[in-house]
């Protein structure tokens, strides 16, 4: 497996002249790097005019390896090729590097560049990225995997300080200055020798022209070792080391990479605003840095916030009155790390009454709702203490838990909600205070506990009775000015205190789930499920033509086929039989088909389409402007590969194939008819167009049937 380092932008408050000249002092060898042993000239390049100097090094490295691999490996040091591109008339230095010794069967490619800060040409910019391929190492991979992961991670940590420290010792030499490069005088003859100078360069070091040119936003030096190339984006595209440090707190290395990485595959798979990086690393965090993981995580939580418009939940949705009387919980100060104080009085609060009278939904949504504010107040109080805060704490009083909280209904609700907070708000709990825990409480955490995600439980202190007035107790967490009143303390508290719903507020089954289907059929989206000779479809009657049918759909598992048919008459209407071969219900997603299966094409329907293969992750957009009225039918279909072809499969669609469980995939999709008059070629109408928050685009394609004037638009999300 190909690791991969990518750095943070540092940022050196000093001139690049100046940090060009404490960088020099790291060779021929570098006493702050131990293992760093000597180095030779192997080539330099110096152009007439001075403004380009390429030099290539070969560097001498004493590795901390056991002494038995190294005997094994028949080597002392390892050796490594270093070229360093400095561009005095850009200002930049391209560093690249890969190794010498084993390198049929270790790859390791090194790219650094030095730039000017683009905000303070005073200011200088570094980045660093890098990556490791072990082919073999006669059966040593992993360890060698992980000595190389260590030196590089601790020589990381000492880059910076090692310019800091030469730069201090210029300064005791009375080095503060270092003029910049000025061109010399310019004659018809030195522009010819100047011109021939950067032909040579080019030729003798494989500097390309245009980076001569066009210095850091140019493409990348070309390197002839295969090393990582620097990605030319603008810099508020990239991560400072300081703001990180500021907003999302002391971070490794590797885990800033990893930050990063999973940061700009966002970037480049994403069409409108990214998530927050805090909501990133809360991801990561959850899957300890694995960025696969917290890949995939993350892309079925945007999934879900994009279907249920989350984003929206606090400027769009008002708690019933009920819950505002009766849910015994709310924000209350904050904690000695600054963290936002949530107060539930889980002992008084009915929940069997809050059930019964509102439903599953409304409590599932209320709770959303306190996830989105708690995560706003973290943000808040970044600001207001001047440090990295993404986490609450919340305080639950169990005083008054009885049996009656035991009712199966409402513990059936606690564990939805607690799957569905655990899915979406990673890393958001901070600690947990269960405070005065009575007699009935193991039972109930014997029916929790298991649903709830262990980096989460270490986070739990339970106090029974009065325990929390005591060492170790509240006073530990919350100061004593801010606990509250009904705890013993001297804040009031506005948390409402609960108490009984009147049994005249209930409601019934019938009336619940209406009003659960209300509430989440809010989302303008509905989502379907695609078996193997099972497509789903859904019918559009148009009256007037030119009108514009639009789409917007997810394929959120398995491939599938989209296409659109035409048909004069209507289609019957599905019919349950008793192998339910028209309707199908899945938790999922419904089924239903609608093209009768004796209809013919060409006589009964027709299409209006080319058929769109769309792959698992994708989320596409398009519109169709029919031409007749009638009968549309737009049809999501199970796709698989033809079983004889003329060229060998792709291994990315016998690997799908594979990954598809029972010949089953999942849409997600919206469509809406607009008129001709209203409609402007693009996509704006769709109101996911305005979910920025999860719409996720790595590639973007655009088809023009000549018949049609439709236009598609994809991106991948997951």
């Amino acid at each position: 497996m190909v690791q991969k380092y990518q750095s943070p932008v540092r940022v050196y408050k000093h001139p690049f002249e100046l940090i060009m000249a404490a960088y020099e002092r790291r060779f021929p060898t570098c006493p702050l790097i131990p293992m760093f042993v000597d180095s030779d000239t192997v080539n330099e390049f110096r152009s007439e005019d001075g403004a380009i100097h390429v030099i290539e090094r070969r560097c001498k490295l004493d590795i901390d390896a056991p002494r038995l691999l190294k005997k094994i490996a028949g080597v002392d040091y390892v050796y490594f090729v270093q070229k360093n591109s400095l561009n005095s008339r850009e200002r930049t230095l391209h560093i690249e590097a890969h190794n010498e010794t084993f390198s049929n069967r270790v790859i390791i490619n090194e790219h650094c560049c030095y730039t000017v800060h683009p905000e303070n040409e005073d200011w200088t910019c570094f980045e660093q990225s890098a990556s490791l391929d072990i082919k073999s190492f006669f059966g040593f991979e992993s360890t060698v995997e992980k000595i190389a992961m260590k030196q590089y991670t601790s020589n990381i940590k000492k880059g910076k300080e090692i310019i800091e420290y030469y730069l201090r010792q210029l300064e005791e030499e009375g080095i503060t200055f270092v003029p910049r490069w000025t061109p010399p005088s310019i004659t018809p003859s030195s522009e010819t020798s100047v011109s021939c100078g950067k032909q040579a360069a080019a030729l003798a070091v494989a500097v390309p022209e245009a980076a001569l040119k066009e210095g850091p936003s140019s493409e990348a030096l070309s390197n002839a070792s295969g090393a990582p190339e620097p990605v030319a984006t603008t810099p508020d595209d990239k991560l400072d080391a300081d703001y990180i440090k500021r907003y999302l707190g002391d971070l490794t290395p590797l885990q800033e990479s990893c930050l990063i990485r999973l940061r700009q595959w966002l970037q480049e798979t994403h069409k409108g605003k990214i998530p927050k990086d805090e909501h990133i690393l809360r991801f990561l965090r959850a899957r300890d840095f694995n960025i696969d993981k917290a890949r995939e995580t993350m892309c079925q939580s945007l999934t879900w916030r994009k279907q249920h418009q989350v984003d929206y939940i606090l400027d769009t949705w008002t708690p019933p009155q009920v819950l505002q009387d009766y849910y015994a919980g709310g924000w209350h100060h904050h904690d000695k790390d600054g963290r936002p104080l949530y107060v539930l009085r889980l002992g008084q609060m009915d929940t069997k009454g809050l059930v019964r009278a509102l439903g599953e939904e409304a409590l599932l949504r209320y709770v959303l709702s306190i996830n989105e504010e708690g995560l706003r107040r973290c943000e808040e109080n970044t600001k207001v203490f001047g440090r990295p805060i993404s986490s609450w704490t919340c305080l639950v009083d169990l005083e008054g838990l009885n049996m009656r909280h035991l009712w199966r209904p409402g513990v059936k609700a606690l564990l939805r909600i607690i799957e569905v907070v655990e899915a979406n708000y990673p890393e958001t709990l901070g600690r947990l205070l269960i405070l005065r825990a009575p007699r009935v409480f193991p039972v109930l955490w014997t029916l929790v506990s298991p649903f709830i995600d262990d980096n989460t439980r270490r986070k739990f202190l339970i106090y029974a009775g009065n325990d929390y007035q005591g060492p170790g107790g509240l006073l530990d967490y919350i100061d004593k000015e801010v606990i509250p009143d009904f705890l013993g303390g001297e804040c009031m508290c506005e948390v409402p205190e609960g108490g009984l719903v009147p049994k005249s507020l209930y409601r019934t089954a019938e009336e619940l789930e209406n009003e659960d289907l209300k509430l989440w059929t809010e989302t303008i989206y509905q989502s379907a499920s695609v078996f193997k000779g099972a497509p789903h479809e859904i019918l559009i009657q148009i009256v007037d033509a030119s009108s514009v049918i639009t789409w917007d759909f997810d394929v959120c598992k398995g491939d599938i086929v989209f296409n659109i048919y035409h048909s004069k008459r209507s289609p019957q209407p599905p019919k349950k039989d008793s192998l339910g071969a028209h309707s199908i219900t899945s938790p999922g997603g419904n089924n239903v088909q609608l093209i009768d299966r004796v209809w013919q094409l060409g006589r009964d329907y027709s299409m209006v389409e080319s058929p769109l293969i769309c792959r698992e992750g994708e989320s596409v957009q398009g519109s169709h402007v029919t031409r007749w009225p009638g009968f549309y039918i737009l049809q999501w279909k199970f796709h698989s590969m033809p079983a004889c072809a003329a060229t060998l499969p792709r291994v990315d669609d016998v690997l799908a194939s594979l990954q598809v469980p029972s010949h089953k995939c999942k849409v997600m999709y919206y469509t809406e008819v607009i008129g001709s008059e209203d409609f402007r070629g693009s996509m704006t109408s769709l109101e996911s167009s305005h979910s920025g928050f999860s719409q996720l685009s790595a590639a973007t394609t655009s088809s023009s049937q000549s018949h049609s004037s439709s236009m598609i638009s994809r991106w991948r999300f997951c």
